[in-house]
């Protein structure tokens, strides 16, 4: 059987974004929330906001990059359908 991910969105009280992938995402926004993820580590609480279906690995790599390349750009609230802060 092949492995299936989910790309996910978090967001934390200053509304910035975090966007990455896993097999579990409950299990990886506990570590985003109790600092094993350096890049979030202090920033939280995080909440996740969005979440794909699940696909696979390389699905998965391809719209995270995506998404990444997007953030902040009409793009990234388009693939996601989230609300642009202020609309």
């Amino acid at each position: 059987m092949t492995a299936t991910y989910r790309v996910y969105v978090l967001q934390n009280h200053e509304r910035k974004f975090y966007i990455g992938l896993s097999d579990n995402v409950a299990r990886r926004i506990d570590q985003h929330n109790f600092g094993s993820s350096k890049w979030t580590r202090g920033k939280g609480p995080w909440k996740l906001v969005w979440e794909s279906e699940w696909i696979n690995l390389s699905e998965a790599r391809k719209l995270e990059l995506l998404l990444k390349r997007q953030k902040g750009g009409d793009g990234f609230y388009r693939l996601t359908g989230l609300l642009r802060p202020g609309a």
